[in-house]
């Protein structure tokens, strides 16, 4: 498939659409990665079909779903599918739980099924998550955090990495404690996002308030929060010291901006977005990749949050919005069928006013 601009076209069945220098890299223990740009973890976001697009446009690591670590280890179907890593360079599985045992036990299960590295999720802040005192809510309690941390290193035999926010609220910024307990315990790569459990993603994140984690270890670095342009990128590596930069909601809709940036902070080169003809043709390489991983009915039904942020990205390289009733068209399509002309419909009027 060839996307691009007017005159400049990237072959994107090659590793990357955005290949990069060889110094630009990242290590995870023994596992060097292409770039300095990763795709953050999304619950019900970052499935295996956004990974691999991402990754071929770019990205130097895509982490998979938060995945439950009990049910991962009792074998459930949705938490392999979210689990799942196959045709990626590096397939990198993030755990959440809140028993010792169960992470453990997660850990290897990954491992079986092809991990290279396990993630450990202590910066989700979502109710559901928290209130089983999962995910940040282990920001109030580190020394249960440092159990489930030694349990999953323990149990693994390939490098354990760690994603956390800054603390519970402003009143307990804990990730420096932890950065430092968590490498000594053998945790080998920190993601912090620079936001507090309760901010949840309102205002704006502190990448200053990164810096204290910076220097409290030497473990590599990775700094999250409101990447959504080039040019935030390296303002992010400046103010938090980090030594790469995590993308999440800045990618939804456009797989290809994790690597428009690892371009720019290795080159200084602004690449363009893809035109629209090729941003259609990715957005439905994801939607048929949506229907063979989860079945017609469910994968038309998961699909269509990421069909609205592909719209919201065609409108913005188009400079005009999607008419409501294309996108309402999309949207509310309740078979495959149904969507496939909708989308087609939806692009054909955005080129014909483009182009007007």
């Amino acid at each position: 498939m060839l996307w691009g601009g007017k005159n400049v076209y990237y072959l994107c069945n090659q590793r990357s659409a955005y290949p990069l220098s060889s110094n630009a890299s990242l290590q995870i223990g023994p596992i060097a990665v292409s770039n300095r740009v990763v795709l953050a973890p999304m619950s019900g976001v970052t499935d295996i079909v956004m990974r691999r697009l991402a990754v071929r446009f770019g990205a130097g690591l895509a982490i998979s779903e938060m995945v439950a670590s009990a049910e991962l280890a009792r074998g459930d179907d949705e938490a392999r599918l979210r689990a799942e890593g196959s045709g990626m360079p590096v397939h990198v599985v993030q755990l959440a739980g809140r028993e010792p045992h169960w992470m453990g036990e997660a850990t290897r299960a990954a491992e079986a099924a092809g991990a290279d590295v396990v993630d450990i999720n202590m910066g989700c802040p979502a109710k559901k998550v928290t209130g089983g005192y999962s995910g940040s809510a282990l920001l109030r309690d580190l020394d249960l955090a440092m159990s489930l941390i030694d349990a999953v290193v323990a149990a693994a035999t390939v490098p354990v990495t760690l994603k956390m926010r800054l603390g519970w609220d402003h009143d307990s910024i804990v990730a420096p404690e932890l950065t430092a307990r968590a490498e000594a315990a053998g945790v080998q790569l920190v993601t912090v996002h620079g936001r507090t459990r309760q901010q949840f993603y309102t205002g704006t994140a502190d990448w200053n308030a990164i810096r204290p984690v910076r220097e409290a270890t030497r473990l590599p670095l990775v700094a999250n929060g409101d990447v959504v342009t080039l040019d935030d990128a390296p303002a992010m590596l400046a103010a938090s010291g980090a030594d790469a930069v995590m993308i999440g909601r800045g990618a939804q809709g456009r797989p290809w901006f994790p690597g428009q940036v690892a371009r720019f902070l290795a080159t200084g080169e602004r690449m363009p977005d893809p035109d629209l003809d090729a941003q259609h043709a990715v957005a439905s390489e994801h939607y048929e990749g949506l229907l063979e991983l989860f079945g017609r009915d469910v994968g038309t039904r998961h699909a269509r949050k990421h069909l609205g942020w592909y719209l919201d990205s065609a409108s913005a390289r188009a400079g005009v919005a999607v008419p409501v009733e294309r996108r309402t068209a999309v949207m509310t399509a309740s078979t495959p069928e149904a969507a496939r002309a909708a989308l087609g419909e939806a692009y054909d009027d955005l080129r014909w006013r483009y182009a007007a």
